[in-house]
C-alpha cells in the first residue's frame, strides 16, 4: 500500500458549504454543492467556474441521459429533476412517497438510460434508528420501481460491464448487482466487506463499528473503486475486495471521481464534517485533487 504521506493535493475549489456528487464529464470537473443549492462545474484546475443549475432545493447525486441532459437529485424533495437543452429544469420523476430521509447519490446506465437512486432510508438528523432501504430505477421515460431493498444507507454506485456495485455506507461492505435487461437487480453478492454489520440501531454509535464507511465511490481503468470512506476522512482504493492505497487529505471525505486530461486525477470533496447548520454557517468545504496512478 502506498504511504498516503506520498501523495499530494492540490485545492481546486474552496469556500462552498457542503460539495457532493462530483463527476468528471465533457473535459470539466462537476459537483452539487448541497446549501446554496448549485450544480457547479469547472476546468481541471478550477478555473472557469459555471453554475450549471441553480435549484429551489439540495442537489446531491448528478447524472446525464444519453441523450446529454444532466440529471440531479433533489434530496428534499424528493424529485430527480432534469435539465433541457435551453436551461429549464423539470421534473424527471416524482419519487415522492419511495424515498426515506434525504435522496442521496444516482447512477445512470449509459445503456438503457435508466437511473439508479440511493436514499439514507432514516432520517439521520431527527434521531431515527437505522434500517435498512431500497433502491429505485426511474427509467428514460419516469417511470419508477424498486430495484432492490435490505440496504443499509445505499451510495456511491457505479455500473460497470452490466453490474451495479453500491456502496452500503451503514454496513461495512459494497454490494453488487447484475442489471437484468428490463433493468431489475438479481444475483445480490458483497464485493467488498470491509467488517461485519453494527449491532447498534443508533446511526451514530453504529459509525464506530464502522472500518469503511464507504460514501462515494470512483472507478479506475482495472475494475478498482476508489472509496471515501468518510468514518476515517480518506479515501481508499479497492481491488478485488481488497484495500490497497489509500489517500487521507487531513479532513473529512465524503465523496470522489476521477478524471482530468488524462484520466489520473483523483478529485476530493472534503469538509471538516457532515452536520447541515455547521456547514451552511463556515462554507469550509473543498474540492481537492490527487494524482494516482491507474486513470478512470
Amino acid at each position: 500500500m502506498t504511504d498516503s504521506a506520498e501523495y499530494e493535493t492540490t485545492t481546486v475549489l474552496s469556500g462552498h458549504t457542503f460539495l457532493e456528487g462530483p463527476r468528471w464529464h465533457d473535459g470539466r470537473i462537476w459537483v452539487s454543492d448541497l446549501y446554496t443549492k448549485r450544480v457547479l462545474s469547472a476546468n481541471e484546475d478550477g478555473s472557469d467556474l459555471r453554475v450549471e443549475a441553480s435549484l429551489s432545493d439540495q442537489p446531491s447525486g448528478l447524472g446525464w441521459l444519453p441523450d446529454g441532459r444532466l440529471v440531479v437529485m433533489s434530496m428534499l424533495d424528493h424529485a430527480l429533476l432534469r435539465r433541457e437543452p435551453d436551461g429549464a429544469v423539470v421534473v424527471h420523476a416524482d419519487l415522492a412517497g419511495k424515498l426515506v430521509g434525504w435522496g442521496n447519490d444516482i447512477v445512470v446506465d449509459p445503456e438503457s438510460g435508466a437511473t439508479y437512486v440511493g436514499h439514507f432510508g432514516f432520517d439521520l438528523f431527527a434521531g431515527d434508528e437505522l434500517r435498512s432501504t431500497s433502491i429505485w430505477r426511474v427509467g428514460p421515460d419516469g417511470t419508477v420501481t424498486e430495484a432492490a431493498d435490505g440496504l443499509y444507507f445505499p451510495n456511491g454506485m457505479v455500473i460497470v460491464d452490466g453490474v451495479l456495485r453500491v456502496n452500503e455506507s451503514w454496513a461495512n461492505r459494497t454490494t453488487a448487482f447484475d442489471i437484468g435487461d428490463d433493468g431489475a437487480l438479481s444475483n445480490r453478492r458483497v464485493w467488498a466487506k470491509y467488517g461485519e454489520p453494527s449491532d447498534a440501531t443508533d446511526p451514530f454509535a453504529a459509525l464506530g463499528d464502522m472500518v469503511v464507511a464507504p460514501d462515494g465511490s470512483a472507478l479506475d481503468s482495472e475494475g478498482a473503486l476508489w472509496v471515501a470512506d468518510f468514518a476515517h476522512g480518506r479515501v481508499v482504493r479497492v481491488l478485488d475486495g481488497e484495500i490497497v492505497d489509500e489517500v487521507s487529505p487531513g479532513t473529512g471525505v465524503f465523496a470522489c471521481a476521477l478524471g482530468g486530461s488524462d484520466g489520473r486525477t483523483l478529485f476530493v470533496c472534503t469538509a471538516p464534517s457532515f452536520d447541515p447548520e455547521e456547514r451552511k454557517a463556515d462554507p469550509k468545504s473543498e474540492l481537492v485533487a490527487v494524482r494516482v496512478d491507474v486513470p478512470a
